[in-house]
C-alpha cells in the first residue's frame, strides 16, 4: 500500500523541507531509517528515508526523490500509544540501532485512527545511518509525553489552577508555638536552619515563577511568528487579486507591511542540536527556501553579505556564522532548489535564481546604453540599478561582466565609472573612415552631431 493512502501526506517545499503545521517546531533528526511493521500488512515500504521529529509528528521523507515512488509521510504523535524501552543486548550491539512504538491504527487496518474499534500495532525504527539514536529515542520520548499538539488553552488553565493550590497552600503561618501544620516550630541553631531552608525555599518558588513567565513570553512569541505568516500570505493572495487604482494606492502600504512581516523570524529554525550531522544539509533546504521572497523583491539577484544580515535576523537568537551559510549556500549544486551561488570576476558572491538570465540582463542593459542621451555620456551604475530594479553593487558586477563580453566599454574618471556602448564591432578595417548609414554606430553618430 502506498504511504499516502495509509498514513497522512506531508507537504514538501521547493527545496525537499516539510511544511509545518501551526506551532509545530523540529526537536530532532534521523537520515537513513527504516519504518517496519510486521503485525500490519497494509503498512506502507518505507526504506532508507531521513526520519524528522517535530513536537507534533514523525515525518519521513525519502532521501532520493528520483529513484522512488514513495512519497512523505507523517505518523501524528498523538496516534502513538506507547513507546517501547530499547532492549540493550549483545545482538544490538552488532546489529542497526532500532526502537518500537505502538501505533493505533484503525479497525480494518487502513490507515492511522483512535477512534472506536480501533487497534494497536508495533512499528519498529530501523536506524542505518550514523545519527544518533539515543538522543533521537530520548526526544522522541520526551516530545510525546510533553503533548504541544493539545490545546494550549487546557494547559494554560491547568498551570493557573496548579498555582492557586500551591499559592493557597504556602500561605504565611501565623504566630505561636506551633505551625498552621500543627508541627512544633523550631527555635534556636535549628530554627535558623529552617529559616535559612524556608528562605531557599522561597527564592526557587520565585526562580520558577520567572521561568513560567519567560516561557509564556516565548510561546506568545513564537504564536506572533505564525500570525505573521498568515498575515503576509494572506497580504500576498489579497495583491494578486486586486486590480484597478484601489490596487496602486494600496500597493505601497501593504509592501511595507510585507517586510516588517518577514523580519519578524522562522517559526523553527534548524540548529545543530535538533539536525546534528545532518545540519548543514537542512540549512541549504532551508535557505532555499527563505532566500524566495527577498530575491523576487531584488530582482533576482542578493548578495550574500546581505542574506547572511537578513537571515540572521530571521533566526533570532540561533545565529549561524559566515562559513555555515557558504557551506550552506555550496549545498545547493546536489540539490533540485530553484536557487545557486554565483561568483563574479571581481569575487563578489551573489544568491541568484536559476531562472535568472545574463543574456536577458545584458539586452537590457544594451537598450538602455543605446539611448540617444546615453550614446553621447554613458551609463552609470546607479542608472543600470534603476532600470534592472537591483542594487547599485550588483548592476556594477552585471556591467563588468557585459565589458567582458565585448557589448560595452569603460571610462574611468574622478566621477567614477561610465559605461559606453562597444562600437567596435561596427567598424569595418578595410573602411575605418567610411561613415554607416545604419547601425549603432550610425546613431551614435547623429547623436553625438546634434549635441555640437
Amino acid at each position: 500500500m502506498a504511504a499516502g493512502k495509509f498514513l497522512p501526506p506531508v507537504e514538501l517545499t521547493t527545496s525537499g523541507r516539510p511544511v509545518l503545521l501551526p506551532n509545530e517546531i523540529e526537536c530532532s533528526l534521523l537520515s537513513s531509517v527504516d519504518l517496519e511493521s510486521d503485525e500490519l500488512p497494509a503498512f506502507p515500504l518505507l526504506k532508507s528515508g531521513l526520519l524528522i521529529l517535530t513536537t507534533h509528528r514523525l515525518i519521513w521523507i525519502p532521501e532520493s526523490s528520483s529513484t522512488t515512488t514513495t512519497a512523505a509521510s507523517a505518523i501524528p504523535l498523538s496516534a502513538i500509544t506507547h513507546i517501547f524501552s530499547p532492549k540493550k543486548s549483545l545482538r544490538s550491539m552488532f546489529a542497526s540501532p532500532r526502537f518500537r512504538f505502538q501505533l493505533s491504527v484503525s479497525s480494518d487496518g487502513r490507515g492511522v485512527g483512535s477512534g472506536p474499534g480501533s487497534r494497536s500495532v508495533v512499528v519498529t525504527v530501523v536506524v542505518r545511518g550514523k545519527g544518533d539514536s539515543d538522543a533521537f529515542y530520548g526526544k522522541f520520548w520526551e516530545s510525546w509525553r510533553a503533548r504541544v499538539w493539545e490545546s494550549d488553552v487546557v494547559v494554560s488553565s491547568s498551570s493557573s489552577n496548579s498555582q492557586l493550590v500551591s499559592g493557597s497552600g504556602s500561605g504565611s503561618d501565623s504566630g505561636g508555638l506551633y505551625t498552621s501544620q500543627g508541627t512544633l516550630r523550631m527555635a534556636g541553631v535549628s530554627g535558623i536552619l529552617r529559616k535559612e531552608q524556608e528562605m531557599w525555599e522561597s527564592t526557587d518558588k520565585s526562580l520558577q515563577d520567572a521561568f513560567q513567565d519567560l516561557n509564556a513570553l516565548m510561546s506568545k512569541a513564537k504564536e506572533m511568528v505564525v500570525l505573521a505568516e498568515k498575515m503576509r500570505l494572506k497580504l500576498l493572495s489579497g495583491t494578486n487579486s486586486q486590480t484597478g487604482a484601489t490596487a496602486d494606492e494600496e500597493m505601497g502600504s501593504k509592501q511595507e507591511m510585507q517586510d516588517w512581516l518577514l523580519s519578524v523570524g522562522i517559526a523553527s529554525p534548524v540548529t545543530k542540536e535538533t539536525a546534528g550531522a545532518l545540519y548543514h544539509q537542512q540549512l541549504s533546504r532551508q535557505l532555499a527556501d527563505f532566500v524566495r521572497i527577498p530575491l523576487e523583491k531584488a530582482g533576482g539577484v542578493i548578495n550574500l553579505i546581505d542574506v547572511y544580515c537578513v537571515f540572521n535576523r530571521a533566526r533570532g537568537t540561533e545565529l549561524i556564522s559566515p562559513e555555515d551559510l557558504l557551506q550552506a549556500c555550496s549545498l545547493w549544486e546536489k540539490f533540485d532548489v530553484p536557487v545557486m551561488l554565483r561568483k563574479f570576476d571581481s569575487g563578489v558572491m551573489v544568491i541568484q535564481n536559476k531562472s535568472h538570465s545574463d543574456e536577458e540582463v545584458f539586452a537590457r542593459i544594451k537598450t538602455l546604453v543605446t539611448k540617444p542621451d546615453t550614446l553621447r555620456s554613458g551609463i552609470s551604475a546607479s542608472d543600470a540599478a534603476m532600470t534592472l530594479g537591483i542594487a547599485p553593487a550588483m548592476a556594477k558586477e552585471h556591467l563588468l561582466t557585459a565589458e567582458s563580453k565585448g557589448i560595452l566599454c569603460r571610462d574611468i574618471s574622478p566621477d567614477g565609472f561610465r559605461f559606453f556602448i562597444n562600437l567596435f564591432p561596427e567598424i569595418d578595417p578595410n573602411g575605418v573612415y567610411s561613415v554607416k548609414e545604419y547601425g549603432i554606430y550610425a546613431t551614435w553618430i547623429k547623436a553625438t552631431s546634434a549635441s555640437r
